[in-house]
Parts: C-alpha cells; structure tokens; sequence
C-alpha cells in the first residue's frame, strides 16, 4: 500500500460516522461531522493536506502555522481551494488538543504569533461549550493586531478582535457553519455567566463626555472672544470717528481765524 493510499484510509476512516471512534468534543458535537462533507472532502483531497498535515502532534502545528498561515479563511479561489488555516483546524478536530494546550496557543504563543491564536479561537467555537467560548474568546476582543482575510472575493484586511466578534455573533465563519450557540445575555439570565464588567465601557463613555465638554467650551470661549473682538472694533471706530470729527472742527475754527484776521 502506498503512502497516499494510508493517508487518504485514515482520514476517510475519521470521516466517516459510522468507523469513527473519535470522542465527542466538549460541546457534545462529533467532530468528524463538525465540518460539512464538501468541505471536508476538498481538505482532504488538497495537496497542503496531504503534504503538510500527515503525522502531526499538537506540538508540529505550532510550525505549520508559523511556517504556512499568512491568512486566515475557508476556501479561495474559482476552484474553491481550502487555506492552510482550514486545514490545520480539521487537523485539530482529529488530535483534539487539552484545555490546556489551547490555552497556551491562543495566550503566550498567540502573543507572538497572531494566526495561531486565531486558530485556537476558530477551534474552541467549534468544539467548546457556550460557556467556555465566551470566557476564553472574550479577551481577545482587546487584540487589534491586522489579519489577512482570504475569500472567494480575494484578499481583505481585517483585526483579531473583529474575527474573535464574528465567532461570537455571526453563524458561518471561515468558510465552516458554527453550531448555534445562545446569547450571552441568555446565559446571564441563567446565571451560567458573570455579566461583563462595564468599567472599560463606563470609562470610555466618560472620556467622550469630558472632550465634548471641552470642545463645547472652547466653542463658547471663540464666542467670547469674537464678541469683544466686535466691540473692540466697535469702539475701535467710534474713537476714529470721534477723532475725525475734532479734527474737521479744528479745521473750522482756523479757517474762521483766517477769514477774520484778512478782515479790514
């Protein structure tokens, strides 16, 4: 049997529901099903798959991506060819990483290398329970790093906190259909969840308050002073006025001292 033939035989026997013997992941799910079919069987056709995801560990992905994901994204192109980034996260579906190998991708490895982090947010939406998605996904609301964008549209720029935003909200992502998963405020209601602490948002409101002030002030302070600058003009001109008017009554009394003093 050729190298090809043992690696097409285990991943159709991953994929295949009724062969499978991989555990459910977390949130209850069969992460062989996790994906859809096509895009499962593209993934497993393409030649990154093949070439670059056979025999890994958890610990090989760390490479992989380094090495191999500038992007993140479902499928690309007219051909609609799965990305690296796809792929290593149907990989991850097959090796099932620990909480706590997670934990180091998206945190101290994520800080050095933002595609890995968006892996390992793009994996625990997939696989975790609502709970875990929310407390583990929200911190990265606050990254802003830049990340390519690759679609059927072609290349767009986006953030880390706008892709973490859409694992949280949107239903498709990546090119993959996320399992629904209930509102925050919903699990707040039920006291699964702590609410979300509001001072960064109370601190921020505040902040916009104090600069509308100030402008609304320094626009009453121009006022101000476009109001004494037009009395000082004013008065300005009453005292040129005033001025002239002394000078042509001057004018007057010599010219009455001239034509008396020509008098006989």
């Amino acid at each position: 049997m050729s190298r090809r033939d043992t690696i097409d035989a285990d991943e159709r026997r991953f994929v295949d529901e009724r062969g499978s013997s991989a555990a459910l992941a977390p949130n209850g799910l069969n992460p062989s099903t996790i994906m859809e079919k096509a895009v499962r069987d593209r993934i497993i056709d393409s030649y990154f798959y093949k070439e670059q995801c056979f025999a890994l560990n958890e610990a090989d992905i760390v490479d992989r991506v380094v090495d191999h994901v500038t992007f993140i994204g479902g499928t690309y192109g007219s051909s609609q060819k799965p990305t690296p980034f796809l792929c290593l996260a149907f990989k991850l579906l097959q090796l099932a990483p620990s909480d706590a190998i997670l934990a180091e991708y998206a945190g101290m490895g994520g800080d050095e290398f933002k595609y890995l982090r968006a892996l390992a947010c793009f994996y625990i939406r997939l696989t975790r329970r609502a709970p875990d998605v929310y407390t583990k996904l929200e911190p990265f609301l606050e990254d802003y790093r830049k990340l390519k964008r690759k679609g059927r549209q072609g290349t767009a720029l986006t953030h880390m906190d706008e892709f973490v935003d859409d694992l949280l909200n949107k239903e498709r992502v990546c090119g993959t259909s996320l399992w629904k998963m209930p509102k925050r405020e919903v699990l707040e209601d039920l006291e699964v969840l702590e609410p979300r602490s509001t001072s960064d948002v109370e601190a921020m409101l505040e902040e916009e308050e104090e600069e509308e002030e100030e402008e609304e002030k320094g626009e009453d302070d121009d006022d101000a002073g476009n109001g004494r600058n037009g009395r000082e003009s004013a008065s300005d001109g009453e005292v040129s006025e005033s001025a002239e008017e002394r000078r042509d009554v001057d004018m007057d009394r010599d010219l009455r001292s001239r034509s008396r003093d020509r008098s006989p």
